[in-house]
């Protein structure tokens, strides 16, 4: 399995969420909703998921696997860190 595309938007509030970001697994299948979170002990990647009736929020699609629960985070913070990397480089030079 092999993650072939990131798309990311940044999110810019306050809070712990940084952006959402899609992924692109095998040129095949899409997953959504991909949230990157700054926590405790630095960034790390959320899954989609939902709310129960109970309110307890539980994933929609998630990896079985920590090897590829590695490679999914390592492609979006990858992407994150880009991302990040070319907006500091469009305001420094347009400063």
């Amino acid at each position: 399995m092999e993650v072939t595309d990131v798309r990311l938007r940044r999110v810019n509030t306050d809070g712990r969420m940084k952006a959402i970001a899609s992924i692109t697994i095998d040129h095949e299948f899409v997953v959504h909703d991909i949230r990157v979170i700054d926590g405790n002990n630095g960034m790390f990647v959320a899954m989609p998921s939902k709310r129960t009736p109970d309110g307890e929020f539980r994933d929609i699609a998630h990896p079985i696997s920590s090897t590829t629960r590695e490679k999914i985070q390592a492609a979006v913070l990858t992407e994150y860190d880009r991302v990040g990397q070319e907006e500091e480089s469009t305001i420094e030079a347009g400063a």
